[in-house]
């Protein structure tokens, strides 16, 4: 039997709406960047990948979207993440909604995590999340639908081995949104976050995804398919979205039924 034809969800509410990315260039970044952009949203994202990050705007504006403005940003450098949020504000006239996106599944063993390497690793994936917000908060408390997305994983969860200190951090991100939601609530900003399972970008499939590993995810998934970064941005869409106006504090697991 043919299955029919995928058709997605518009929101009317995203069209203008001024959104943040952080770790925009390539994977489930890339496909936020291009799922707002596709909204009619203005986006500006952030990265250290030049080369992706230049494509990818260059090929949201030839298929007639808002072209997206790319900024680097080392986001271990807070001095450079504060830098980056206001020239954002600045080039979008203020800010509705920020995606807390970048991070690096590194992987590591127990015994060569160095004070060094905790420091590292809870940097790139944790640390950030809250500086972004931090600066972002004079220009979301005069946004009339201010939203903030965070990303966490399952990892947590189900529990991941060979990464101790990113699957420690990512279970922080939740704590944090919850406990920012009820920080900023009175100003009428939403904080969400996203726990995605197995989703296979090109580096996942790159570095990471063997048949063995491949074979695992499927036997522990309920849905017996791979999950891919567009299955993530549909939902951040909706938490950004007047749609969701009343959902705050939530953390939203996007796996396919493994947890």
């Amino acid at each position: 039997m043919t299955r029919p034809e995928r058709k997605f969800a518009t929101y009317p509410s995203l069209n203008g709406r001024r959104v943040l990315i952080t770790g925009g260039a390539t994977g489930i970044g890339e496909s936020f960047v291009l799922h707002f952009a596709g909204q009619g949203a203005r986006v500006v994202f952030l990265d250290i990948q030049d080369g992706p990050a230049e494509a990818l705007a260059n090929s949201i504006a030839a298929d007639g979207h808002p072209r997206p403005l790319y900024l680097h940003c080392d986001m271990t450098d807070i001095a450079a993440v504060r830098a980056a949020v206001n020239s954002a504000i600045d080039a979008l006239g203020g800010l509705d909604t920020v995606v807390n996106n970048a991070g690096n599944d590194l992987r590591h063993k127990i015994e060569d995590v160095t004070p060094e390497t905790w420091d590292k690793l809870m940097a790139v994936n944790l640390r950030h999340q809250f500086f972004v917000t931090q600066a972002a908060l004079p220009a979301l408390k005069d946004s009339s639908a201010g939203s903030i997305i965070n990303m966490g994983s399952i990892c947590w969860m189900v529990p991941s081995v060979g990464l101790p200190v990113y699957v420690t951090a990512k279970a922080a991100i939740l704590g944090l949104t919850r406990t920012l939601a009820h920080e900023v609530g009175k100003d009428n900003i939403r904080v969400n976050c996203i726990l995605p399972g197995a989703i296979i970008t090109e580096k996942q499939r790159r570095l990471w995804v063997t048949p063995q590993y491949s074979a695992e995810i499927l036997a522990a998934q309920s849905l017996k398919r791979h999950l891919v970064p567009d299955e993530v941005a549909r939902l951040a869409l909706f938490l950004a979205a007047d749609d969701s106006s009343a959902i705050t504090g939530q953390g939203y697991i996007v796996d396919g039924g493994w947890v």
